[in-house]
């Protein structure tokens, strides 16, 4: 049986106080501390934090978050989930990560992707008629850098490098993914570069990714690269009860969707609709034994080697994440792993 890791991943949403109001954007990313630290002590494997640019969330730095978090922590594995490459600088993206990695003494996976916001691209002063190429360009030249030797490099979109070295030098090489929303194409981009593959399974049932995960392998095979590992990222939620877990997120999930449909021209959602999702698609709300049951399934089906759960989506209370963030170390990892072990000796 495959020895599965399994990590939280975190946006700094700015969540609801008790006595009102929302968390300020210091708050929040505080609260991600805080959560971190207790994922650290309660068995979880890995904690990410994602890169976004917009007023809901507080991390748009999240290798200064991780290296806060490193301090504090001893077994978590820290990682973007993601960071936005296309509208950043690939040696300045290498440079962080390493720094952070020395911090972490090695602990440190980046998870390179496009976003599937684009307020980093004006932000930053980039035309997002360039997307595609831009992420191109970059992830390119991110793995020639992770060579750790000087690097020759021309592009249209960056500065040509000519034999330049990059510093600090890390103990054992920096570790990074590609994260890939369903576009075949990343699919066959990532395995090109020999990178591991983390897939953003956000709505629709799991199963409907197995192409995918079938692309890459065969894309490496006749690429002629190495397959690497392959992870799946999706939102989750626990209390005790499966009725307490639905309760509790659901208002939030609806302000967030509806927020973030007005945006994109999706309709507005129901509760009907959610507890369609949760039920049968890729939101892993539930009790402990529910949600243990719902991940066992989909690392089955989709034969991944590594789980993550945005447990902070929308304005949950910091208490209610919390908890979240303890049942999942302490009663859903183990039942997951207990689940697989018995399916394995079936």
């Amino acid at each position: 049986m495959k020895d599965i890791t399994f990590g939280l991943n975190a946006f700094g949403d700015r969540f609801a106080k008790p006595a009102g109001g929302l968390a300020t954007h210091p708050e929040a990313i505080r609260q991600v501390l805080d959560e971190a630290i207790l994922a650290d002590q309660v068995g979880v494997d890995a904690f990410l934090a994602g890169e976004h640019h917009r007023q809901e969330y507080s991390i748009s730095a999240p290798e200064v978050v991780l290296a806060g978090i490193a301090t504090r922590t001893e077994r978590l594995r820290l990682g973007s989930g993601v960071t936005v490459l296309s509208s950043d600088d690939p040696v300045r993206v290498y440079e962080r990560f390493a720094t952070l990695d020395a911090m972490a003494e090695g602990r440190v996976d980046v998870v390179l992707g496009r976003g599937s916001f684009i307020e980093s691209f004006p932000l930053f002063g980039y035309d997002l008629t360039d997307y595609e190429e831009l992420f191109e360009e970059k992830l390119d030249l991110f793995h020639q850098l992770m060579d750790e030797k000087p690097v020759t490099w021309s592009g249209t979109k960056r500065a040509s490098l000519t034999n330049a070295d990059v510093f600090p030098k890390t103990a054992g090489g920096l570790t990074a993914w590609v994260g890939v929303g369903g576009s075949p194409q990343s699919v066959v981009r990532t395995a090109q570069h020999g990178f591991p593959l983390m897939l953003a399974i956000i709505g629709g049932a799991p199963d409907r990714f197995a192409p995918y995960v079938d692309l890459y392998h065969r894309a490496a095979a006749q690429l002629g690269t190495e397959a690497k590992q392959v992870g799946m990222h999706s939102p989750g939620f626990i209390a005790e009860t499966d009725e307490e877990a639905v309760e509790t997120t659901w208002p939030h999930y609806e302000a967030l969707h509806n927020r973030l449909g007005s945006e994109r021209g999706w309709g507005p959602t129901s509760r009907a609709q959610y507890e369609s999702e949760v039920a049968h698609g890729s939101q892993y709300v539930g009790s402990p034994e529910t949600v243990a049951r719902r991940i066992a399934d989909a690392v089955e089906v989709l034969g991944v080697d590594r789980f993550d759960m945005v447990y902070d989506r929308g304005t949950l209370p910091a208490e209610a994440r919390l908890r979240s963030v303890e049942l999942f170390g302490t009663v859903v990892i183990p039942r997951v792993r207990e689940l697989l072990a018995e399916r394995a000796a079936a």
